[in-house]
């Protein structure tokens, strides 16, 4: 075993093959697809919320966005409690937190307690989606890592898909409550086995040896930085949602919009000179980094902003219940998982090589958003190819993206990278959702016949008209609004991959050299060391 440093950091060193860790694996990954689940079940409940919550469009956005944004803003600081207190003890209080939140979210009763419950779910979610993947580090070596990581990749890719089924399911026979209440009963397996079988691990130092240390012996949590970087995501999304019904030129929108965007570069300020930063901006140095980072936000901004329109477009364009809207979803989610266990994505990498898989992923999954925009708009059949090439494209992007952004980092700083590209991942989605959302609402209000004029949402615009040539209109204002959402999502993943994929071939050509933080003269990379 490499020697003790003097700092009470240790040198880098591979982790044994611990004897449970297949069973482990498991076990986190079960945790991990109940947060990711959560991004996306709602959405097959937002006829239901509408109706009996008397939920406006907004209210429904923010119910879904309330989750991703605080789970994104805390990440960052969740990793490094992770790695300052333990992960094995975090990864158990984020499961307590989850549980403990997801009941008080199938409880609630007005759209205010249920967005609150979801930010709590989000505290949980950040705890649970930053240490899921540092034990998967910790218990597995160099030669089965990759093999380890692919298998968590892949069950984030299955959440996307599968939550619109598990949630139609759960709807067909019971209220909306029930899509939380079901975290309940697999929050409390997974603590139970997380005690069990997990072992704990935590960092001693930080990254890299710094001269001013905490009483607990490791660097302190920025604070100022998470909320900072919270100020600023809310900012920006909120006045994106706000845009369509007070006009973007509104005060409320552009105060919100002013407010996020200052709170975003004040971070970044705050990032370049404090001495322990949550965000590391020297990363955004490395190209291979970058191109990676930009993929996987418009990846989560295509998976994310797609799963939100999908699910209406099933059941209030073409009329099917939640069951049948999630069974329809179905494709999706079975495409995602014949490509990625059957391996074929890793036997075309060495022929296509990092960029053109990316590009090659990404390209398909903005062709199966555009196909169900042209071909599905009143048919299954058109849809069902668009969901089969959509699936194919996450299935061929999400893991490489994943494997990218880890090769780009030193092993060293494995945690933070994996902090980082969790973070953007889930504000891509969150944004996803915000964006495409307010250009359904902009088509849709655009598009409605007077009698209608002003409606917030399908079913109100719909309880103000008197005929039946007035209720097509504005089925088809909302199909409308619907296509040309999915049209601009599909034209976002596309330029997103190219852009990535031009990164990453310059990276290549460029060689291994780019910056990276610089380690200080004389010292080691500090690695995460088993108790």
């Amino acid at each position: 075993m490499p020697p003790v440093a003097s700092d009470a950091t240790t040198t880098l060193q591979s982790p044994g093959r611990h004897a449970t860790r297949w069973l482990i694996l498991a076990v986190i990954c079960v945790a991990q697809l109940t947060v990711i689940l959560d991004n996306t079940v709602l959405n097959v409940a937002i006829p239901s919320l509408t109706e009996e919550m008397g939920a406006t469009t907004a209210d429904v956005q923010w119910m879904i966005n309330a989750y991703s944004l605080v789970q994104s803003g805390l990440l960052l600081t969740a990793g490094n409690s992770a790695d300052r207190y333990g992960r094995k003890k975090m990864l158990a209080v984020g499961l307590m937190l989850f549980g403990v939140a997801s009941l008080g979210a199938a409880l609630a009763q007005s759209p205010g307690q249920l967005i609150a419950a979801r930010a709590g779910m989000g505290v949980g979610g950040a705890l649970l989606m930053t240490t899921t993947l540092a034990v998967v580090m910790q218990i597995f070596d160099d030669a089965e890592r990759p093999k380890a990581i692919g298998i968590w990749s892949s069950v984030n890719s299955l959440g996307f898909a599968a939550g619109p089924l598990i949630g139609g399911s759960l709807l067909d026979h019971f209220w909306w409550g029930s899509l939380f209440l079901a975290n309940l009963p697999v929050a409390v397996i997974a603590l139970a086995a997380v005690v069990t079988l997990v072992p704990e691990s935590k960092s001693r130092g930080g990254e890299l040896p710094q001269p001013r240390t905490n009483s607990a012996g490791g660097t302190p949590i920025d604070l100022l930085g998470a909320l900072l970087s919270m100020i600023g995501m809310v900012g920006v999304v909120f006045a994106i949602i706000s845009g369509p019904q007070s006009g973007w030129l509104s005060g409320r929108v552009l105060i919100s919009a002013a407010i996020g965007l200052a709170g975003l570069a004040a971070f970044a300020l705050w990032e370049l000179h404090v001495p322990h930063p949550m965000l590391d901006m020297h990363f955004f140095r490395n190209r291979r980094f970058i191109g990676a980072v930009s993929g996987g936000i418009l990846v989560a901004f295509g998976m994310g902003g797609s799963m939100f329109l999908l699910t209406q477009h099933l059941q209030l364009v073409l009329g099917y219940g939640p069951l049948d809207a999630g069974l329809r979803m179905a494709p999706l989610a079975v495409t995602v998982i014949l490509i990625n266990f059957t391996g074929l994505g890793v036997r075309l990498m060495p022929k296509f090589g990092t960029p053109g898989m990316i590009v090659s992923g990404m390209s398909l999954l903005a062709a199966g958003l555009a196909a169900i925009s042209l071909l599905g708009g009143d048919s299954y059949g058109g849809m069902l190819t668009g969901l089969i090439v959509m699936g194919i494209g996450v299935a061929l992007a999400m893991p490489t993206m994943a494997n990218a952004i880890m090769s780009a980092i030193p092993p060293a700083k494995a945690g933070v990278g994996a902090g980082v590209n969790g973070t953007l991942m889930e504000f891509g989605q969150g944004l996803g959702v915000a964006v495409l959302g307010a250009v359904l609402n902009s088509r849709f209000v655009a598009l409605l016949p007077l009698v209608a004029a002003g409606a917030g949402s399908l079913p109100a615009a719909l309880a103000r008209t008197r005929t039946d040539a007035e209720r097509t209109a504005v089925h088809d204002a909302f199909a409308s609004g619907i296509g040309t959402s999915q049209l601009v999502g599909a034209a976002a993943v596309f330029l997103g991959g190219l852009v990535a994929a031009i990164l990453l071939r310059r990276a290549e050509r460029t060689g291994p050299a780019e910056a990276t933080p610089a380690t200080p003269s004389g010292a080691e990379p500090a690695a995460a060391a088993a108790e």
